[in-house]
């Protein structure tokens, strides 16, 4: 029986040490819509400020949502701000992330970042053409730490 539990707890060490994930949280966008005039705010705590970090973007969407592309207006801490454009569909108009009913996209936006601040705080806004955005559903940040070198 101590055997088992030592087993337990020590596969489960194993499990949480390789997690690198350290923040992963969606915001839901309205049903009716995602306006233009809506920002999303992420306040992430960061604890280590000496390892670098990939911070990935990740869109949920239904078979509603219009376009192929995205266009984001991300903010960063108030200093940085960012305009990138990403697919959500190939040429032949297949979705490109995972999922049925709703489709999940990760977009890799920073790579090897270095936070200066224990509040890294990201703002997220659409950039289309058109006032109110329908098909999104949820909008989620994502930051893993990277590997010791």
């Amino acid at each position: 029986m101590r055997r088992n539990i030592l087993i337990i707890i020590s596969s489960l060490c194993l499990i949480a040490c390789h997690n690198r994930t350290i923040y992963n949280d969606f915001q839901p966008v309205p049903l009716t819509g995602w306006n233009e005039d809506s920002i999303l705010r992420f306040d992430i705590p960061v604890s280590d400020t000496t390892h670098t970090y990939n911070v990935l973007l990740h869109v949920r969407h239904t078979d509603a949502y219009p376009y192929q592309n995205m266009w984001l207006f991300i903010g960063e801490n108030t200093v940085h701000y960012d305009t990138i454009e990403f697919y959500l569909a190939n040429d032949r108009g297949q979705w490109l992330g995972n999922g049925q009913s709703v489709i999940e996209m990760p977009v890799l936006y920073r790579e090897n970042m270095r936070f200066t601040d224990t509040i890294y705080t990201l703002t997220v806004q659409h950039g289309m053409r058109t006032q109110l955005l329908p098909g999104i559903s949820d909008i989620g940040v994502e930051i893993i730490r990277n590997q010791p070198e």
